[in-house]
């Protein structure tokens, strides 16, 4: 039998045989009967700050069925979890996939296991190279428009914190934090409630994953772009012209996963040419801000800040103002650093990363307001990219060029004053940051909303407006400001054998749901082949 315990209590200094013992109270049983023990889920639980502890969830297999499990709420049966490929049949042509971020990767890794050697397209540069146009961009400020932090293998989120937030149910997660792992990413994101891969281990997972694509029968082109469609008479799709350093061909293609990510612009702009069905969706806008990790530590851990259990802090918070916006903290990076995001000339985008220890000397966060289509300016459908290119232009002119980033204490922000020296906290955006008033370079309805927001939030953590931290702007590319209309058979409604797929097509928000709906386009393909 195999039953799920939850809610089981143990200190921060805990071994693998307090656990076990633990259990076996809970499921009133001698240890030696538990034949296996798997941890399936660990956070902290810091609600009061003398008393933080674990909070473990774990599923065990004993060889007998144990009674009065019903009397007890923490204790379930569980059934063991395995992902199983829907049927399937060749497929007339080989199924193509736009864009290798995490929708993409998975997508293609679904396909290629059911045996219909997906043929992958990206723009950007394999993982390895890429590492090094962004090095090179940091350091000399010489932008590689399709090689960057937002194009190439691995998607937007290979430069980030390595995030797995999984805030669904859906059962295909733990297949997808499996492959993760089977590729060499920790084993500790199983079970932790907030896992991550950090942005050091990353590259070689998603490396790893490739290789396992092409293994089995897949290929992958870098540096090669969608273009255009060819049609048949009734509209739906028969081919795609593709751009491949400088040379334009074509290729055969009824089935087109397409998940070029949220900063794909120049796509977004040709499907709007090709007639497909595209609607303007509400975002959020911010900045970036900056705090000293050990304040997060003692804020959120109290006496216990420097145990070495507990590792750095994080911290998540939303707050809803009396005007109807909404503020809040997004892809918090404990440990982290601030980073150069641009994709497109001319423009300043910042974002954060981590490495897997997270041991760096600051934290950074998103700092997010929520606006809608009625604040583009427009009802075209592309409005929300030039409200995103109007900011981040004006950001890069508030730099000063070169790609540095205005930054501003808050100290300073929350009184109307340029900032003109830092204090305890110091930036860590790479190209480097211009003192600033950001008030100057963002709309009063953000500055406001941000300033009230830094304010609200400082009741549920404080220091979080610490007069010394800072706030880098602009924090544009959150999530897609465009949506690729879909129907529930995931196709596109105005391109037949087109499925808009992913955080760009807007349809997810992170690593995780963008590869389950990468899953999930691949599994609607490979209905259709038994219909």
């Amino acid at each position: 039998m195999r039953y799920r315990i939850s809610s089981l209590s143990l200190p921060l200094s805990y071994r693998q045989e307090d656990l076990f013992k633990l259990t076996a109270r809970s499921l009133q049983i001698p240890s030696k009967e538990i034949r296996h023990l798997e941890l399936t889920k660990k956070s902290v639980d810091a609600r009061h700050k003398d008393q933080i502890h674990f909070i473990c969830t774990v599923e065990v297999e004993v060889d007998r069925k144990i009674p009065g499990i019903s009397r007890n709420s923490k204790v379930t049966e569980a059934v063991p979890y395995r992902y199983v490929l829907p049927e399937s049949k060749p497929l007339a042509t080989r199924p193509v996939i736009a864009g290798f971020g995490p929708a993409g990767l998975f997508a293609a890794l679904i396909l290629a296991k059911s045996g219909q050697r997906p043929i992958v397209l990206e723009r950007g540069a394999p993982v390895e190279e890429r590492q090094r146009s962004v090095q090179d961009f940091w350091k000399t400020g010489v932008l590689n428009p399709e090689s960057n932090v937002q194009f190439g293998e691995g998607g937007a989120g290979t430069f980030s914190d390595g995030k797995l937030n999984t805030g669904t149910k859906d059962i295909r997660i733990r297949y997808v934090l499996e492959q993760f792992v089977l590729a060499g990413a920790p084993e500790c994101i199983l079970w932790e409630a907030k896992p991550h891969i950090g942005t050091d281990l990353l590259p070689k997972t998603i490396q790893t994953l490739r290789n396992q694509i092409l293994s089995l029968g897949g290929e992958v082109y870098f540096h090669s772009r969608v273009d255009g469609f060819l049609r048949n008479s009734d509209g739906s799709l028969k081919g795609i012209r593709v751009h491949s350093l400088n040379e334009f061909s074509e290729i055969p293609c009824e089935q087109l996963i397409l998940a070029v990510g949220h900063s794909a612009r120049d796509t977004f702009s040709m499907l709007f040419r090709e007639g497909a069905l595209l609607e303007p969706k509400p975002f959020a806008v911010g900045a970036r801000i900056e705090h000293l990790q050990q304040k997060i530590n003692e804020s959120q851990y109290g006496a216990f800040s420097k145990e070495p259990a507990l590792g750095a802090a994080d911290y998540r918070m939303a707050v809803h103002l009396e005007n109807g916006r909404g503020v809040f903290t997004f892809c918090m990076c404990p440990g982290g650093t601030v980073v150069a995001a641009a994709s497109e000339e001319g423009r300043v985008v910042t974002n954060g990363m981590s490495a897997f220890a997270r041991d760096g000397k600051n934290a950074n966060s998103a700092l997010l307001v929520g606006i809608t289509p009625q604040d583009f300016g427009s009802d075209h459908p592309l409005s929300g990219i030039e409200f995103q290119r109007r900011l981040e232009k004006t950001a890069f002119l508030a730099g000063g060029g070169a790609y540095l980033a205005p930054c501003q204490r808050v100290g300073d922000f929350l009184n109307d004053r340029k900032t003109s020296s830092f204090g305890t906290v110091q930036p860590t955006y790479p190209r480097g940051v211009k003192p600033a008033n950001l008030q100057e370079c963002l709309p009063k309805f953000l500055w406001e909303a941000m300033g009230e927001g830094i304010l609200r939030m400082n009741q549920k953590l404080h220091g979080f407006s610490d007069p010394d931290a800072l706030l880098t702007a602009v924090e544009s590319r959150s999530s897609s400001p465009v949506r690729i209309v879909r129907g529930e058979n995931y196709e596109s409604v105005s391109i037949p054998g087109l499925y808009p797929c992913g955080e760009g097509a807007g349809y997810a928000g992170g690593i995780v749901s963008a590869a389950v709906d990468g899953i999930r386009c691949a599994e609607k393909i490979l209905q259709k082949t038994m219909e």
